[in-house]
């Protein structure tokens, strides 16, 4: 839906020109004053100040042959994806000291660029990095020695992923701090990377592209906007991965089955480049993605997938159903995306989802006390979610969410070449200071439906004030100076306001919000209460939190805790009439659900949850429950027997059990997802307590002695039997059991799906 801009009639001057391109405002000009964001903003500089620069940036050093200063990180920081946290770091030093102006930001910031030019110079080529042996790494690269699966580039974690972010976060630090030196870095850092890939074939660089690679394309499209050299923009080009773009530029969803993070990025980058050259095709392309993502894919809260990966649009059982719900880190490039092309459009649209996504998601990501950031939030009830500690924890997902809090500001407003635009009520200032104007925004929203918007003007001067209308508001306001005024506009519009402001002038906006079901995008019959654009929720319990706050476990981001019976959630059950009647106001934004009480879903923290509900009808509800407890039992009694388990072919659960493999790939058919070889995959199993006795392996495929030879810990399994797709060896009485899959005369293997240890 295009924006419409509906003009309040009244005794002032009235523009009827079209909506001119619209501009995001700098992150210094605006200033966050209070609420929950504030909030967020000010537990979210904590815990950047509790890192450590030094043990962040010893990754570079070791790669770079420089003495350290400080040992690095451990966590993912140590494992494989060394100096990615460093790259993230970055870019949120920069945003939030350009949100906040607080100079210890700055001085770490010069600090740590200075470091990472140090090590650029020793280099001597350019290239700086924390990738573990990334010298050796990238020679391989250069020869085309290119063996890359779903996630892996030659037995390497995400490698062009990792340097994306050390390119992310050299852009903002020039971006928004305006630091120099970094701008010399990004673009000897850009200038290496070309080398390195010229040599290679466009088909050799579409087969890195099937590893995950962040927004490789647009940071290279970025250069070109800061430089003006066209090299960048071709790379940018080259770079932009076409087995995911050509689907979309045929309007053909093809999403099924994808590691979620891996495409948004990429999308982004589409949509840049789409700005700076002809493609207007390609814009076309990121337009029917976010539409398919957000309007298909996406939860009430704004998130998407399921261990990572999208579900079938059809089917949102198993998002119910896992501990691992939608990522944060998806959240945060939606929301880059939703930016992105709400400036470039010029529709509102973007901004609902925007907004849903940012008070639901985003806020909800970070603990508002004792901070910590949240990698998935599942939404089966009576679960909960696991924080970071800056010392334990280096996740992707506390990457982007050091990021995530430090750029509130970014679009609360917007303006034209003339005139302001209020996108969002969020307690705050504008500062724009080449029209001479300053708008002071004070609002308790959502806990009260008001906003009262100060001007504060150097000189009386003619311009418009527009104010969104947004899509769940009812019964919309305004008052000027206290005189209410006859509006003509619809929600999804901008309400705009044109007239000689005067220093003083007050706009007060008003309105009605109501409670309503939100059913998930697949037809079923689960469904979330959302009051007006906020999501509610139900703490249950306090029980079993287990790994509440994460340990420096490989898979720490990930709870630990039992899964509750789906069966023994509260349902409504009964007239679907009814449904929303046994909601009772209590306080603000509170409501009570017979013993549950409902509040805003950012609220919840440190407890077990409930907010999707099934809905039955009185004869649906016995039939069904029975069903589904069957169902259940079997789940979690199999869950009840697992000391560790591996979904092969997923891209976090074989990283989390240290994979390496040779000619392998990888699939999603039948929504299960698979790896196979013709060499040899391999993975380590935890066996806590050395508790497990047995290991099972599920393929797609029959598995037979002859299509494959299985080793634990470099030793011939014991087959216990081999029925059909499933054989069942004898276990390994280590901690540790490396599993290692082996093609017999270098034909394919059965595609694997799903490995268990366990006890009985």
């Amino acid at each position: 839906m295009k924006t419409t801009l509906s003009y309040i009639t009244f005794a002032c001057l009235l523009s009827f020109s079209t909506l001119a391109q619209m501009q995001p405002f700098a992150l210094q000009e605006v200033r966050l004053t209070s609420g929950p964001f504030k909030n967020a903003q000010d537990v979210d500089l904590k815990y950047i100040l509790a890192l450590d620069p030094d043990r962040l940036l010893a990754p570079y050093l070791i790669d770079a042959g420089l003495p350290l200063k400080a040992q690095r990180y451990g966590n993912w920081e140590s494992s494989g994806l060394d100096g990615h946290i460093g790259g993230h770091y970055l870019s949120a030093l920069a945003m939030m000291y350009a949100s906040t102006g607080e100079a210890e930001l700055k001085k770490r910031l010069d600090y740590m660029v200075a470091e990472l030019a140090r090590c650029q110079a020793k280099n001597g080529n350019g290239y700086v990095g924390g990738i573990p042996q990334g010298k050796v790494f990238w020679e391989r690269i250069l020869k085309g020695d290119i063996d890359g699966s779903s996630f892996g580039l030659n037995n390497t974690w995400v490698p062009l992923y990792n340097i994306h972010k050390l390119f992310a976060g050299l852009r903002d630090a020039y971006e928004y701090a305006g630091n120099k030196q970094a701008k010399t870095v990004f673009v000897g850092l850009g200038d290496w990377f070309i080398d390195l890939i010229k040599p290679l074939s466009d088909d050799q660089i579409q087969q890195v592209l099937r590893t995950e690679h962040g927004g490789i394309n647009e940071t290279f499209a970025d250069l070109y906007i800061l430089t003006k050299n066209k090299k960048y923009l071709e790379t940018a080009q080259k770079l932009s991965h076409r087995s995911l773009l050509y689907p979309l530029l045929e309007q053909q969803d093809k999403l099924t089955g994808l590691h979620a993070n891996t495409q948004i990025p990429k999308v982004i980058g589409y949509e840049k480049i789409a700005m700076l050259t002809d493609k207007a095709d390609w814009s076309d392309a990121a337009q029917y993605f976010w539409q398919n993502v957000s309007q298909t894919r996406s939860v009430a809260f704004g998130g998407n997938s399921v261990r990572e990966h999208f579900n079938p649009t059809t089917d949102f059982h198993q998002v119910i159903q896992s501990n691992q719900g939608p990522e944060t880190c998806n959240s945060f490039n939606m929301l880059r995306l939703s930016k992105a092309l709400f400036l470039d459009k010029n529709e509102v649209s973007y901004l609902d989802f925007y907004e849903r996504t940012l008070y639901n998601h985003i806020l909800s990501s970070q603990h508002p006390e004792k901070g910590g950031f949240v990698y998935f939030t599942p939404i089966r009830p009576n679960h909960y979610r696991v924080y970071s500690q800056p010392e334990t924890s280096m996740w992707c997902c506390v990457g982007s969410g050091l990021e995530n809090h430090t750029k509130y500001g970014e679009v609360i407003y917007s303006h034209s070449v003339n005139d302001l635009f209020v996108n969002l009520f969020i307690p705050s200032t504008v500062n724009w200071q080449e029209k001479g104007i300053k708008l002071i925004q004070n609002t308790a929203f959502p806990y009260k439906n008001e906003s009262e918007l100060a001007l504060q003007l150097a000189k009386p001067q003619v311009f418009s004030v527009n104010i969104r209308y947004p899509k769940w508001a009812e019964n919309l306001e305004i008052l000027i100076n206290g005189k209410a005024q006859k509006i003509d506009a619809k929600p999804a519009q901008y309400v705009a306001i044109n007239r000689k402001w005067q220093k003083g002038d007050k706009v007060t906006v008003r309105f009605k919000t109501s409670t309503r079901l939100e059913y998930l995008p697949d037809g079923s019959n689960w469904a979330a209460f959302v009051h007006g654009p906020i999501v509610l929720a139900a703490k249950t319990s306090a029980d079993d939190l287990v790994g509440l706050f994460a340990d420096d476990s490989r898979m720490g981001h990930e709870t630990k805790g039992k899964l509750y019976p789906l069966t023994n959630a509260y349902a409504l059950v009964g007239d679907p009439a009814t449904y929303l009647s046994q909601l009772k106001p209590v306080d603000k934004l509170r409501f009570s659900l017979d013993s549950l009480t409902l509040q805003p879903f950012y609220e919840v923290h440190d407890a077990r949850y409930q907010m999707y509900f099934q809905t039955f009808t009185k004869a649906a509800f016995t039939e069904q429950q029975a069903r589904l407890k069957q169902q259940e039992a079997e789940t979690l009694a199999l869950e009840a027997m697992t000391v560790d388990k591996v979904n092969c072919g997923e891209q976090q659960p074989e990283v989390d059990h240290a994979y390496k493999g040779e000619k392998s790939d990888s699939g999603y058919d039948d929504e299960r997802f698979w790896r196979r070889t013709r060499s040899f995959v391999s993975y380590q199993l935890q066996n806590k307590n050395r508790a497990g006795k047995h290991i099972q392996i599920r393929a797609l495929d029959a598995i037979t002695a002859d299509n494959v030879h299985v080793l634990l810990n470099e030793q011939p399994a014991e087959i216990v039997s081999i029925e059909d797709n499933i054989v069942v060896l004898k276990g390994d009485a280590s901690e540790v059991i490396t599993l290692k899959l082996m093609a017999k005369d270098g034909k394919p293997t059965p595609r694997f799906h799903q490995i268990r240890l366990l006890k009985n």
